[in-house]
């Protein structure tokens, strides 16, 4: 979510918040923004769904800050905010990170960077980052490397399960 963008400061509040949950009527939210929410907002539920495409911006301010909408309220006009936290499978072998398409976005994640910036601390394309996330190839062992190094400076979490 880029500074200057309609919903930043949505981002922010609910960034800065640390709360598991947050409540928010409407007028909140509108206050926050110092601009009315779309017609859209109040009229369907769907503007408040969880997924973040060019289409529905509003969305990358909750989910870029690491929150889900729980619950909308269309009748009382108040939003629930939820934080989350996203599982992912990471592999260990031999107490280090299988470096495939969970650990890579797990990694990511926890930094708080988009793919774009993931892929400039990498010296990569970001369709380099997207086609390790969805799988289609894995880092070769130079990259796997620079990987580990990464998580270690950004205390990464290595998980205790191994590989079989």
């Amino acid at each position: 979510m880029k500074p200057g963008s309609k919903y930043h400061p949505l981002f922010n509040h609910l960034k800065q918040s640390g709360l598991v949950e947050v409540v928010l009527p409407f007028t909140e939210i509108e206050a926050l923004l110092r601009s009315p929410l779309p017609n859209s907002a109040s009229d369907r539920k769907n503007w408040w769904s969880n997924r973040e495409t060019p289409a529905a911006l509003q969305a990358s301010a909750w989910v870029g800050a690491g929150y889900h909408v729980q619950a909308v309220d269309m009748d009382s006009k108040v939003v629930t905010f939820r934080r989350f936290e996203a599982e992912y499978n990471i592999q260990t072998k031999d107490g280090k990170i299988v470096w495939q398409r969970d650990a890579i976005r797990a990694l990511r994640k926890h930094m708080g960077l988009t793919q774009m910036e993931f892929a400039e601390q990498m010296g990569v394309r970001r369709q380099t980052i997207s086609e390790w996330e969805n799988g289609v190839y894995e880092p070769d062992r130079s990259t796997a490397k620079f990987l580990e190094l990464i998580a270690k400076h950004a205390n990464f979490p290595v998980p205790v399960t191994e590989a079989t």
